[in-house]
């Protein structure tokens, strides 16, 4: 049995419909909520977005949301009308199989740009998902399996805590499932994630908290730097812990747990990225701003001379100053320091002799 569980009053299913050819493999999910929760999402910043996307923007936020259908083997990108018109008939099988309003449901898909859906495989599983909904870890992670490309294991994450709202002190979930191993770069790169939560919170409340939590761990991650047309992180929360609305500290409580969340699921990405052979973390210290140290994060990240150096073991490690060189970023070299793996190699502009 999975480690990982849903929220209160959330369901999902995972089923195989075809739509990747392959028999037998899943490639449909369902997240559920019983009740109408709020609904946010940060979407990708291709300017060439698939038409679930489009779809998406156009209906969040909202304060009734109820489902999340996601097909994988198919993004559904540059294939104009009609693919818009096949996202939207998605959302209204869904409805009519949940007695729903299709507004209220949003539609996801990864895989091969530039084909059609086969609207007849999916029209006839989405029935079939609904039927296999349930609140147990086993039909949650055969959702975050029915979502995965080239993804080689499934990515999840759980975590619960105790806040207080209007109706006294009571546990809160939040769960995530994503996907995602190539095409990845900060700002949301080949990656989709669905959270749920069964705290109450506004859409507003949810939409602030969800940003905040991605430019932290989603915005800061970084692959071969190939930003995708369907990156797509969804919230839903439905309030049925009971809670009430939040005070103050529990909301940020709770921030702090969605940031775990988040943090976890693009660590678990990167972890899984097509042809990686290392982890990297960089921590600027002593910028002046957050923004400036993800600048000069992000460019040290992004460089390919750095990526084969790692990749080689190669401790050419004046490649890594030049990157925060040239990143834009006013600075002084007599300023800049350098630690690998708790190595001083460069203090105060001037190198430091070590042992390899």
């Amino acid at each position: 049995m999975s480690e990982f569980s849903l929220p209160l009053g959330f369901q999902a299913s995972g089923i195989a419909c075809g739509v990747r050819g392959d028999v037998g493999r899943l490639d449909l999910a369902l997240f559920v909520s019983d009740l109408p929760a709020a609904t946010v999402g940060v979407f990708t910043t291709n300017l060439v977005c698939g038409a679930p996307v489009k779809v998406c923007r156009e209906r969040v936020p909202r304060a009734t949301g109820r489902a999340v259908v996601i097909n994988s083997g198919n993004a559904n990108a540059a294939t104009g009308d009609r693919g818009l018109a096949d996202a939207r008939r998605m959302t209204e099988v869904v409805a009519k199989s949940l007695g729903c309003n299709a507004d209220d449901v949003l539609v996801c898909s990864t895989g091969v740009i530039g084909r059609f859906l086969p609207m007849e495989k999916l029209e006839a599983g989405i029935p079939e998902a609904v039927e296999s909904l349930a609140n147990t870890p086993d039909t949650f992670v055969l959702a975050a399996r029915a979502i995965m490309t080239t993804d080689t294991v499934p990515k999840q994450a759980t975590r619960s805590v105790e806040l207080r709202g209007s109706n006294g002190p009571k546990t809160v979930r939040i769960s995530g499932a994503c996907k995602g191993a190539a095409m990845i770069a900060p700002n949301m790169a080949t990656m989709l994630c669905t959270i749920m939560t069964d705290a109450e919170l506004t859409p507003a409340d949810a939409d602030a908290a969800l940003r905040v939590s991605v430019n932290q761990s989603f915005n800061c991650i970084s692959v071969e730097g190939h930003t995708s047309t369907s990156d797509t992180v969804l919230l839903l929360a439905n309030g049925a812990s009971g809670t009430g609305p939040l005070d103050a500290d529990s909301r940020a409580k709770f921030q702090s747990l969605l940031d775990e969340v988040c943090v976890e699921l693009s660590t678990a990405i990167i972890r899984d990225a097509e042809g990686a052979t290392h982890f990297i973390t960089i921590d600027v210290i002593g910028a002046r701003t957050r923004e400036e140290a993800f600048r000069i994060a992000k460019t040290i990240a992004d460089s390919p001379l750095n990526k084969t150096a790692i990749h080689g073991a190669d401790p050419n490690w004046g490649r890594i100053v030049s990157s925060a060189g040239y990143a834009g970023v006013p600075l002084r070299e007599e300023d800049i320091s350098l630690r690998i793996n708790g190595l001083d190699v460069y203090r105060d502009g001037a190198p430091l002799p070590f042992d390899l």
